[in-house]
């Protein structure tokens, strides 16, 4: 979140464009794309605290480096390490919780820890622009990279879990790298990426570029703006918390999902097609932010039913590069919108994409019962 949340003030401070910037935040998602898989398999080799300890320096030495060299030449550079970093993250986490948390509780393990990363998103532009306007930009990009500092103390200190690498079934020695990706790969999880490609285009458009877009295009002043994407964030984030029960209770997590992302898309449409007060904005963004929170428990459940035995690390690496993948396209696509005066595209492509991960949940939720039920009338009856 430290690019988008200094978005307001780095045209100024690097004699750039959106759409440059949108490069740049395409460089850190495509280089996640790319590497999150592989790191994934390193996860599950090396063990996932040692390659997040590894991820975390990496992160906080990108933005340490900006600090010292502020240019958008040396963005591009910090960008392709933070990205590498970023890879890390997601493979690493899910495959320590995934080890560590009984299955009874693993969706409110999930909310909890989504919603941590939540508010982390929901409170970078608050710190990380107070920063700026006292210090300078550059102190911005330092107290970055003291935060990635101090989480990686908080990792390396001892714990009593015992979370390593499970060894490759006895059975099957013979199988390569090749075998073991092909085993992942199933169509289940390609069609999770696909989702996670919707999600993250859907919900980066507004976290990222809704306070320019009500701002130039709907003449909200930008403390009101800045207060909408604050109600997002941390709406958000308790939607996550409010997720995570309903995960723990239901096996239909698609339909939690589908119902929760259309409603949530009826709203950003009503910001987009009508004149509102400034409050409302505030409001209705609010409430849109509870209803994207709420489906992240469910999808994150999605993804480690469809994960093999073992290869849970493998297996989020895949899914989460969709976040990648739309966050390389979305920038771009959006720093466009902005540059071309399209401002009310921003929420219209939001609700576009969030109707399609709608369509996208529901056939995979129908799919996945009528595999329940073939395999039920497959169940001898005594």
């Amino acid at each position: 979140m430290v690019i988008p949340a200094l978005l307001p003030l780095l045209p100024a401070k690097l004699g750039v464009s959106f759409v440059e910037l949108g490069v740049a935040l395409s460089v850190f998602n495509v280089i996640s794309a790319l590497v999150q898989a592989p790191l994934g398999f390193a996860v599950d080799r090396y063990g996932p605290r040692m390659v997040l300890l590894c991820g975390l320096g990496l992160g906080s030495a990108s933005f340490l480096s900006l600090a010292i060299a502020p240019n958008y030449l040396w963005l591009l550079v910090a960008m392709t390490l933070a990205g590498i970093a970023n890879g890390v993250y997601h493979p690493a986490d899910y495959a320590l919780l995934s080890k560590g948390i009984a299955p009874g509780r693993m969706g409110r393990a999930f909310s909890i820890h989504t919603f941590s990363g939540y508010l982390g998103g929901a409170l970078a532009p608050v710190a990380l622009i107070g920063v700026a306007s006292l210090l300078n930009v550059e102190a911005a990009f330092a107290a970055s990279a003291l935060v990635g500092a101090l989480a990686m103390v908080v990792v390396a200190l001892p714990t009593t879990e015992r979370c390593t690498p499970e060894p490759a079934p006895s059975a099957a020695p013979a199988r390569g790298a090749a075998g073991r990706s092909a085993a992942v790969l199933t169509p289940a999880i390609m069609v999770l990426t696909l989702l996670f490609v919707m999600l993250s285009l859907s919900t980066s458009a507004i976290d990222r570029f809704s306070v320019s877009a009500l701002v130039q295009g709907y003449s909200v002043p930008l403390s009101w703006a800045n207060s909408a994407l604050t109600a997002f964030l941390f709406a958000s984030a308790a939607g996550v918390l409010a997720g995570g029960y309903l995960a723990d209770r239901t096996r239909h997590h698609g339909f939690v999902a589908a119902a929760a992302f259309g409603m949530a898309a009826v709203v950003v449409i009503v910001v987009a097609a009508v004149a509102l007060s400034d409050l409302a904005v505030v409001v209705l963004l609010g409430v849109a932010g509870f209803l994207t929170g709420v489906i992240a428990p469910s999808r994150d459940m999605l993804v480690r039913a469809a994960a093999p035995v073992g290869a849970e690390g493998k297996t989020f690496g895949i899914v989460m590069t969709g976040f990648n993948i739309g966050g390389a396209v979305g920038p771009v696509m959006f720093g466009w919108l902005l540059d071309h005066g399209r401002y009310g595209g921003i929420f219209w492509a939001a609700a576009g994409f969030m109707v399609l991960t709608v369509m996208l949940t529901l056939g995979q939720e129908w799919q996945a019962q009528s595999k329940r039920r073939a395999r039920l009338a497959a169940t001898p009856q005594h």
